[in-house]
């Protein structure tokens, strides 16, 4: 193991107390998270209810790829100093600050007008993703070993009240009062957030290997565990976007009604994230991550067992198949906290952001490449074939945790 990974929380010597940590860290992340929730979850149904065409609302796909391609600059926002006494929290400053214009920018444009909404919507996705690496930094170096499961959880809870906020309150506000309202309120919203910079506490330490030492892409693929990471965040992913981008399609042919459908995506996912996150962060202070991370992958193999089960009639029935998907969906929340960690692990500490984010990235692509490509794979070999690939997909890669994933992060459970 390389000795550069972080290991310990130099928060002590930033001069900022646990409990203050937590508070900043959770301002942070939700300052991403209603931005983010206003674009994907309020604003094509607004669009669609303004005649937008189908069309034109999947080309809003497009913003999701700063969130993938974020990897290709997170090495200069480890490296640059915005301000001169102010490393992440400077950057997390100046791209919140942006954030709030932009979307103040929505309010002089119509939901129609596709065109100038992908043109802010990808600069807001640009700001956002930039802060993402920072906030992630950040919270890499600051963490205590002990305390990476809680932040994790913070992380989640954060994501399920921007869904709240972005997403459900901001619907909310359209059909009561308008356009206009709605984006002036989200805008005011995203500022609260900025306090949480201005509350960080920072050091960047010496560079571990000498003056020289810049961030790169290229130093985090010389460490063998980093490599071992990317692995396990490819591997341990690769059969969630299959079935999750054809779940709702597959109860819907199973005659789930659509208003429980809504329940289940919407109110269900929020209370699973909040829940989720933190029953995960208990565990792994009990189990650790590899233990949480084999236990999370069992019980997802067998919920996609039940779905390929009932899919070929031998299972009947849709409440145990909407049991199946609601645990399922907690169960995401609970092993992102668990990857998160793991990530946090192998980082080091001259380039946190960066290795964080390409590993963050990673897993983001192949539930992405999954996703994609599960609909052609449905209509090929059905969806029982389907949700019984993905079962055995899951089990492969809790088979593969279990082998090699000790010497990740064994000696990280501190």
């Amino acid at each position: 193991m390389s000795t550069d990974v972080v290991r310990d929380s130099p928060a002590s010597a930033a001069g900022i107390s646990r409990p203050r940590l937590f508070i900043v860290l959770a301002g942070l992340y939700l300052a991403q998270s209603i931005p983010s929730y206003l674009l994907v979850a309020a604003i094509p149904p607004i669009m669609r209810e303004q005649g937008v065409s189908r069309t034109a609302i999947g080309l809003l796909s497009v913003l999701m790829l700063p969130l993938v391609l974020k990897f290709l600059w997170a090495s200069w926002v480890d490296r640059l100093r915005p301000i001169a006494r102010a490393h992440r929290a400077g950057w997390i400053a100046i791209t919140q600050i942006g954030t709030v214009l932009a979307i103040g920018l929505l309010a002089f444009i119509e939901p129609t007008d596709t065109t100038a909404f992908l043109a802010i919507g990808m600069l807001i996705a640009l700001l956002v993703s930039t802060q993402d690496i920072a906030t992630d930094g950040y919270a890499t170096r600051e963490l205590a070993v002990k305390d990476r499961p809680f932040g994790n959880a913070i992380q989640g809870g954060a994501v399920a009240f921007g869904v709240v906020i972005g997403g459900t309150l901001s619907l909310v506000i359209y059909h009561h009062f308008g356009w206009r309202p709605m984006i002036w309120t989200v805008a005011a919203l995203s500022v609260l957030p900025l306090a949480a910079a201005f509350a960080m506490r920072e050091q960047d330490d010496p560079p571990a290997r000498g003056a020289r030492y810049r961030p790169s892409l290229r130093a985090f693929w010389a460490r063998p565990e980093a490599r071992e990471a990317l692995l396990i965040a490819l591997i341990y992913r690769s059969s969630e976007g299959l079935v999750k981008a054809m779940e709702g399609p597959y109860l819907v042919d199973r005659g789930v009604p659509l208003d429980i459908l809504g329940y289940l995506s919407g109110g269900a996912a929020a209370t699973a994230g909040l829940i989720g996150s933190g029953l995960a962060a208990v565990l792994m202070v009990r189990m650790g991550t590899g233990g949480v991370l084999t236990l999370l992958g069992g019980l997802r193999t067998l919920c996609f067992a039940l779905f390929a089960l009932h899919a070929f009639d031998l299972v009947h029935g849709w409440p145990a198949l909407m049991g199946a998907a609601a645990f399922q969906t907690l169960i995401r929340y609970m092993e992102i906290v668990a990857l998160y960690s793991l990530f946090m692990a192998v980082a080091s500490k001259d380039q946190p952001g960066t290795d964080f984010t390409v590993l963050a990235c990673a897993q983001l692509v192949v539930y992405l490449a999954g996703s994609s490509l599960a609909g052609i794979v449905a209509d090929r070999i059905g969806y029982g074939f389907l949700f019984a690939l993905s079962a055995a997909l899951s089990l492969a890669a809790v088979l593969y945790v279990r082998m090699v994933g000790k010497r990740i992060y064994g000696p990280m459970q501190g």
